[in-house]
């Protein structure tokens, strides 16, 4: 049952989004393993139509949010108010409090509101007038951004970036998913994705997946991969322990999707670069020879030992 609830968001996305599956499919681990997800990409190649499909599709309170330079805190958090009529200082909730929220080029807004944005991201909760509200269950922020040094942006510092975790990059589409795009523009321009779960049925899948067992063999895998990335030449600021924490949700989650009480070596290879990709940072001198972070995290792969199954 739980099988079927997870393969039916995934067709029910790529039904309207082409050549996407493996991202629908990181999309369901971010889901389960109640991380938020940052996608990032030149503008028209369906970052925001992505996102909004995926959010109907898993059901729940949904809520979009565009970033502009104006946007106030108060605005995605929400503020008191005074009701005359009761005599009574309530408050007004922000768009914050939603099951599924797209935040819609994120890096348009200034850093004061991004930081209220990532704060409640980390925390679960916001703090207003020196009370503290819990945020709803599932919570999923969804964040899609211009790529950086784009016309009125404002970057996310490292440690704003760091509190996603993953980060997936979109890239132009090949030729026969961009023929067949053209030739479903229609239908796909008004996308009528069908709610295939409620979010009872995700907290439910979310308590499976804490389930799934994690040997030793694999948490060394893990930790050894994110200290050779760490310690490459290449890189001054590495990945932190949140990136082993998330490498390690997020491969219970995909194995769980894979119908697997257990983690194998290959959960973790296919969630190393989602996990990693954003949380390495490279020296000055290489990024002029024109290495990525893509090279480092390959050559990690190649270098540590994969454990026996």
């Amino acid at each position: 049952m739980s099988k079927d609830l997870i393969s039916n968001i995934i067709k029910e996305v790529t039904k309207h989004v082409i050549g996407m599956e493996e991202i629908a499919k990181l999309m369901v681990v971010s889901l389960l393993s109640e991380g938020h997800i940052l996608i990032e990409g030149s503008p028209g190649i369906g970052k925001t139509t992505l996102a909004k499909v995926f959010s109907k599709t898993i059901g729940g309170s949904f809520v979009r949010i565009q970033m502009t330079p104006d946007l106030l805190p108060a605005d995605i958090l929400g503020t008191p108010y005074y009701d005359q009529a009761k005599g009574l200082w309530k408050l007004r909730k922000g768009p914050i409090f939603a099951n599924v929220i797209l935040v819609d080029e994120l890096n348009r807004a200034t850093p004061k509101t991004q930081a209220a944005l990532l704060e409640a991201m980390q925390e679960k909760q916001v703090s207003i007038e020196g009370k503290t509200f819990q945020l709803p269950r599932p919570f999923l922020v969804i964040a899609t951004q211009v790529p950086y040094g784009g016309e009125g942006t404002y970057p996310l510092t490292d440690v704003q970036v760091d509190r996603f975790a993953f980060k997936i990059s979109l890239n132009y589409p090949d030729k026969e998913e961009e023929k067949l795009i053209i030739s479903r523009i229609d239908e796909l321009e008004l996308p009528k994705a069908k709610t295939v779960i409620n979010p009872q049925e995700i907290s439910s899948l979310i308590d499976e997946v804490r389930k799934v067992r994690v040997s030793e063999a694999i948490k060394e895998y893990i930790v050894n991969l994110v200290n050779t990335i760490r310690k490459s030449k290449e890189v001054y600021a590495g990945p932190s322990p949140r990136a082993s924490i998330w490498l390690y949700k997020a491969s219970r989650a995909l194995a769980y999707i894979e119908g697997r009480e257990y983690v194998i070596p290959d959960d973790v290879k296919r969630l190393v670069r989602p996990v990693m990709s954003h949380r390495v940072k490279l020296r000055v001198e290489y990024e002029a020879e024109e290495v990525t972070a893509e090279d480092v995290i390959k050559r990690a792969l190649e270098e540590v030992e994969v454990p026996k199954a």
